[in-house]
């Protein structure tokens, strides 16, 4: 697990579906050895009904199984709106499987025997990427959450200093005092927990432009 990961407080885990108890057992193993939990699933039904769709990490996905294949378990998980990287394994690979697989947004698609190295590069680079993309959620709430705290006076300041305008342009803007505009200000600073103008426009320009829209 990286820094960022135990900062986050997250533990990422890799899902493993495969039928072949071999194959499943050998790749379980293999992904251990860079620190990643796996949890093996021999049933993609199970699986399906099983996973916790709010945990962060991976999914290793075989195409080929009884019942439920691959690529109609991958379609119904991006039905569901899951986020996690979808790694699809197959060892009868054509271009139209793999064209499918893309377009419903597979993540990956590695052919069987899958060499060790590509699949753990492979897997690590996704369960990062999904770390970054968890945390610009987190992030993304709470920054709502605390802009949704300011006064709607303070999100006109907000919007004004956004735009770049002075204390005494705000004022004039909105007809109120330099000495009432840095009250504002202050006031401001401290609900969106921002110590300088850059914090402010790093975090917060993006959104005061989004409610700012029709």
């Amino acid at each position: 697990m990286t820094g960022a990961e135990k900062g986050a407080g997250l533990s990422p885990v890799v899902h493993l579906i495969d039928d072949d108890d071999a194959v499943r057992h050998a790749l379980a193993l293999l992904i251990g050895t860079v620190g990643l939990r796996v949890q093996s699933w021999s049933d993609a039904q199970a699986f399906i009904a099983g996973f916790d769709r709010q945990g962060i990490g991976a999914i290793v996905l075989d195409v080929r199984m009884p019942g439920i294949g691959g690529l109609a378990v991958l379609d119904k998980l991006m039905a569901q709106g899951v986020d996690q990287p979808v790694i699809m394994l197959t060892g009868h690979g054509t271009v139209e499987m793999c064209r499918r697989a893309f377009k419903a947004g597979a993540a990956e698609f590695l052919e069987k025997p899958v060499d060790d190295e590509l699949l753990l590069e492979t897997l690590q680079q996704a369960v990062r990427q999904h770390v970054k993309s968890r945390q610009r959620q987190l992030a993304g709430r709470q920054a709502r959450a605390r802009h949704a705290q300011l006064s709607e006076r303070e999100r006109e300041v907000l919007a004004l200093i956004v735009d770049g305008l002075t204390n005494k342009e705000i004022g004039r803007s909105l007809a109120i005092s330099p000495r009432t505009v840095e009250t504002h200000r202050a006031n401001l600073f401290a609900k969106l927990e921002v110590a300088s103008l850059a914090q402010l426009i790093r975090q917060y320009a993006a959104l005061v432009d989004e409610q700012a829209r029709p």
